[in-house]
């Protein structure tokens, strides 16, 4: 799974996801883009099961892209713990987005089994999502 080898800081505040994305919104690597038209967090696992998702509809054919890193820690208090006592420890990481911006890109594929493999990675994420293709 993704997530960082090195950070400066363990705990980030949460903050809010505002605005359009302006870099990572147009498709460079790929053919087919899936892009994030509404704003979220992705965590690791879900990144991961979405890729895995499109790899296994292309049968490891043609190249898959993610423009995406997880970065941004995710922390939780144990169950049953009563408020106060400071922030919880880390457990995991996440990505945030915002709408505009590309997730994965597919080349080397046929357009037909593209859509479809991006089709599907959708469905594993938390954010609404559109096919768009490479302008030339």
């Amino acid at each position: 799974m993704l997530s960082p080898r090195k950070v400066r800081f363990r705990k980030k505040q949460k903050g809010r996801i505002k605005g359009k994305a302006t870099r990572g919104s147009e498709v460079s690597f790929g053919e087919l883009g899936l892009k994030a038209i509404e704003p979220g967090k992705l965590t690791n696992q879900q990144i991961e099961s979405a890729r895995v998702a499109m790899m296994r509809h292309i049968k490891r054919g043609g190249k898959v892209y993610i423009r995406i890193f997880p970065d941004k820690p995710i922390t939780a208090k144990p169950a049953e713990t009563r408020q106060g006592k400071g922030k919880g420890s880390p457990v995991g990481w996440c990505a945030p987005v915002r709408p505009g911006r590309i997730l994965y890109e597919i080349r080397g594929v046929s357009l037909e089994l593209a859509k479809e493999a991006l089709r599907r990675a959708s469905y594993k994420l938390p954010v609404k999502t559109v096919i768009v293709e490479k302008e030339w």
